[in-house]
């Protein structure tokens, strides 16, 4: 079996039903473009993945993977995955103006054709460890007053979510607050995290910290951008709350905040840390220093699953993350919804597991590149 061409989608949808009138900061633009990237083999096996365009960049890296690529890919067998993702680590040094994302798609679509072709679903190849994983609801809310924290707060646990994570960095005059909300509308035993998105000094970071311990909440994501390795070890040290960081790391960067106990928990997922492959990686490293490693949510439907079929081939992960159902679009049935206990199950198909919606699919396709032989 060998690949024999790839076709990439870019899939264009309005998120205002996300967003509302209020979109976050650095969003000019409403319509979210994200590509759905196809491996087709001679074998007469597709496989599937997504790239990432939170910010306008979809349909620009649809381009890249496939001028910069698609060569990489075309001709090999997809079932020497780490042999290709090797190559493509090797060549990503010296591609300065890309991340390990475009690597990380073309991983996913190689294993979702090797479980296809084995029959068999990509956890149970990966080494099935468990069947389902908790899950927990980050905030839809943008921009929120504290009364609004306290219904959202409210209504995911009456959801079933089995925690709630809310992102707020908009100074503590205005954060701490929305915490307390928080807390008050979820009630004393609930799982609650605060993701900062490192946009706090190290000042504020002490300060929200405190707050939050006091509170009971069961990390603090971010506090101050990743690569300040020295300050989040200090911040570790300093306070109770457990920290957690890396998700904005590359994959090689890891082992040295890992080595040097920057965090309490580490942070990956399938796109920045290079595939499932890499993800995978990822999280036995930091089993063996002893670390948990929380798998970052990414709101684009086959990367979700990716994500999940990881996280239930390893106990060091404690839930999966779910964004607004809008990103869930695209699948038949809802594969990325939780059950009766808040769990998100495997999808035991093979492959990636899931049916893609190709009347949807199609209806939201704003452009179609093409590179090698595709089917027409």
């Amino acid at each position: 079996m060998h690949v024999t061409g790839i076709t990439t989608r870019i899939l264009a949808y309005d998120l205002r039903p996300a967003w509302g009138e209020d979109p976050p900061e650095g969003i000019f633009d409403t319509t979210y473009r994200i590509p759905l990237v196809t491996l087709h083999t001679d074998a007469g096996i597709d496989g599937h993945a997504m790239q990432y365009g939170g910010l306008g960049e979809g349909r620009a890296m649809g381009h890249v993977l496939h001028e910069a690529y698609a060569g990489d890919v075309i001709g090999r067998d997809p079932r020497d995955i780490e042999a290709i993702w090797q190559h493509l680590r090797r060549k990503e040094r010296h591609m300065y103006n890309t991340s390990d994302a475009t690597i990380g798609t073309l991983d996913i679509a190689l294993w979702d054709l090797r479980g296809k072709a084995l029959g068999q679903p990509v956890a149970a190849l990966l080494g099935l460890a468990r069947d389902r994983v908790p899950c927990y609801a980050t905030a839809r809310s943008i921009n929120p007053s504290p009364e609004q924290v306290y219904e959202e707060a409210k209504l995911r646990r009456s959801e079933g979510y089995r925690g709630f994570k809310i992102q707020f960095w908009d100074g503590l005059d205005r954060d701490i607050p929305r915490f307390r909300a928080a807390r008050e509308g979820a009630g004393p035993d609930f799982t609650l995290m605060e993701d900062a998105a490192g946009g706090y000094t190290y000042v504020q970071a002490i300060a929200a910290g405190r707050e939050l311990q006091d509170l009971g909440f069961t990390w603090f994501e971010e506090p101050i951008p990743d690569r300040q390795l020295d300050q989040l070890r200090r911040l570790a040290d300093q306070l109770d709350i457990p920290i957690l960081a890396t998700e904005t790391l590359l994959l090689h960067e890891l082992p040295e905040h890992l080595r040097r106990g920057a965090a309490d928990i580490v942070r990956g997922d399938v796109l920045i840390k290079d595939g499932i492959t890499g993800l995978r990686k990822a999280c036995v490293a930091a089993e063996l220093f002893g670390y948990d490693l929380e798998i970052h949510g990414l709101g684009g439907f086959l990367s979700d699953i990716a994500n999940l079929h990881v996280a239930l081939s390893v106990e060091n992960c404690r839930f999966v993350e779910a964004h607004h159902p809008i990103y869930e679009q695209g699948l038949i049935g809802r594969p990325l919804a939780i059950d009766a206990d808040g769990h998100r199950v495997l999808p035991d198909a093979p492959g990636l597991g899931v049916e893609l919606d190709w009347d949807w699919i199609d209806d939201h396709t704003q452009e179609v590149i093409r590179s090698g032989e595709t089917p027409s």
